[in-house]
């Protein structure tokens, strides 16, 4: 997996003091991207997943998978984060370009993300920018419940409310 950066104890990428990990690559292109840099697949360095997760089970927080899109890598993510899940015993978000309805229509984007606890999902929109909103840039992205929205069979947003 590429990684372009890991940032450790951030505050801005969900609850809480988390350890984000900004994959590279992205195809959404969104116009007013904050890191237009991390679009290129190239970017950054390889790092194996036993090395990402050494490093997440060192810092022992939340996770927040960010990028570019992590899910431009859905076996990748897939595997990693049932990783984390299983062995580190770690909340997880994750922040794509990709809609829930796209998610949820496509089995690989679908199985990257069905054991992530938040998908904060949807494409960047300048026309919607708020820079008042918690986790999120623009008002037409979403934080999806992820385990509660696949049990439902629809959206259930998560409840910010802490």
């Amino acid at each position: 997996m590429r990684v372009i950066k890991i940032v450790e104890g951030t505050s801005v990428d969900g609850p809480g003091l988390r350890t984000s990990v900004y994959f590279a690559g992205c195809r959404h292109h969104c116009e007013g991207c904050h890191n237009p840099q991390s679009w290129d697949f190239e970017a950054g360095r390889e790092m194996t997943e036993d090395e990402l997760i050494l490093v997440l089970g060192e810092n022992d927080a939340p996770v927040t998978l960010s990028g570019g899109d992590p899910l431009m890598h859905p076996l990748e993510v897939a595997s990693l984060v049932a990783r984390i899940k299983d062995e580190l015993h770690l909340n997880v978000w994750c922040y794509t370009g990709y809609t829930w309805e796209q998610i949820v229509a496509d089995i690989a984007l679908r199985r990257a993300v069905e054991r992530v606890d938040v998908v904060v999902e949807g494409p960047f929109v300048m026309a919607e920018r708020d820079t008042t909103l918690l986790f999120r840039g623009s008002r037409n992205q979403r934080l999806i419940d992820v385990a509660a929205s696949l049990k439902a069979g629809e959206i259930k947003t998560f409840n910010l409310d802490f």
